[in-house]
């Protein structure tokens, strides 16, 4: 089998962009917690590189897209990847081998349960966390992956999500949201980042490797491909500025960790819409990214919800207004769909629908699967572990040679 060397390279380099996320999400909790549970927030991200891998190609690739058209989950035909070799080829075109897709989407799913784990930092013990992250896949990311990627329910209703608004960031942040009112508050809520330059770290990695996950997701090299590229590093950038302007004016004094947290904001707004929006739309889409997701911040703040890094507020809130903003601004002058400009009231319905659905669906279960989980092994860290900080409590780790400080 002859492949087009070119599109296997971009989704190679896609896929290897969209991987590193996930050390990039690792590093921008681990700088925003506390110094004494530094280690215990990236442990949680790192550990699903190893477990979500052996999930993905044992089950979740199958489940997600094999079979159930139509439907709520696929079926295990290709379980352990059973009948795929190296020279599948990958759809209709076949300009890429399938092995390429396969693991662009795992790279996917291995950040999407990563994304939930900075809302309860140092409340949550690693071994329940381990049960979390298997059932989280099986039951929400799996079947969302598959009811709109996988040519399920959700897709032949004329649902579109280009890059995970829904998918990802929807899911993630109202489960974080779940998690959160389930474990209940910190006992410290005062702890500062321990590193904001490690904060910053964790941007730069997230944004960059952001573009695999937009401008991957058009799954092809064409004029859409760039745009998404664009749109997502211009919804960033607005977004950034719009939330450091915001907190200056608020707080006094212009603030680094907004700036960076507006940046992510834009990212996650952007997602669901970067191939079907025109770049003025994306510049619109990130100045409302940047304002609506400070405001979330605010509202959680005010509402008691212990969010600690603001997952949903971020990505919870972001993936919700990046899909409605999809419905209004997607553009067949773009690609194929039209939005509520253009006349398409159905499609704007439709995807507030979508996100409505899941951001429900997975806070419930969320709330459902920590209440069961909590009947096989303790789900909160009793009052001595989180005192003491779970890098040292649950881990024996230190982040720092404190005495080398």
């Amino acid at each position: 089998m002859i492949f087009d060397t070119g599109s296997t390279t971009f989704m190679i380099l896609c896929t290897s962009l969209v991987m590193l996320m996930t050390p990039g999400l690792a590093f921008f909790y681990g700088g925003l917690a506390g110094k004494r549970n530094i280690l215990g927030v990236m442990m949680q991200t790192f550990v699903s590189l190893g477990i979500t891998t052996i999930m993905w190609v044992a089950i979740g690739y199958s489940l997600c897209f094999s079979g159930g058209e139509g439907g709520i989950i696929g079926n295990l035909d290709l379980a352990f990847l059973n009948g795929i070799d190296f020279n599948t080829p990958f759809g209709p075109g076949g300009k890429y081998p399938l092995y390429i897709f396969i693991s662009y989407q795992m790279m996917f799913a291995i950040i999407t349960p990563a994304l939930i784990t900075g809302a309860f930092v140092n409340r949550v013990t690693f071994k329940a966390y381990l049960i979390f992250l298997v059932l989280w896949q099986l039951f929400v990311y799996y079947p969302f992956v598959h009811m709109v990627w996988g040519n399920g329910i959700l897709a032949q209703w004329g649902v579109i999500d280009f890059a995970g608004g829904v998918v990802v960031h929807a899911t993630a942040g109202f489960a974080a949201l779940a998690s959160v009112i389930y474990v209940g508050k910190r006992r410290d809520r005062q702890s500062p980042p321990n590193s904001i330059p490690l904060v910053a770290i964790g941007t730069g990695l997230l944004w960059f490797g952001w573009y695999g996950f937009n401008a991957g997701s058009e799954l092809d090299v064409n004029s859409i491909t760039t745009l998404a590229f664009l749109n997502t590093d211009v919804a960033a950038s607005f977004a950034a500025i719009t939330w450091l302007i915001i907190e200056w004016k608020s707080e006094g004094k212009p603030k680094f960790v907004g700036l960076l947290t507006g940046a992510v904001a834009g990212l996650a707004t952007i997602t669901p819409a970067a191939g079907f929006v025109p770049l003025w739309a994306a510049m619109i889409i990130g100045i409302a990214a940047g304002a609506l997701c400070y405001l979330a911040v605010h509202l959680k703040n005010k509402l008691g919800w212990d969010d600690a890094l603001d997952v949903w507020g971020v990505h919870g809130m972001g993936g919700v207004f990046g899909t409605i903003l999809l419905g209004v601004f997607a553009s067949t002058a773009v690609n194929t769909q039209a939005g509520l400009l253009e006349g398409d009231f159905a499609f704007f319905g439709k995807e507030i629908a979508a996100v409505v659905i899941s951001a429900v669906y997975a806070f419930l279960f969320t709330y459902l699967m920590l209440t069961i989980i909590n009947y096989i092994t303790p789900v909160k860290v009793n009052v001595e572990d989180e005192d003491l900080g779970l890098d040292a409590s649950l881990h024996g780790e230190k982040a720092y040679d404190e005495g080398a400080l």
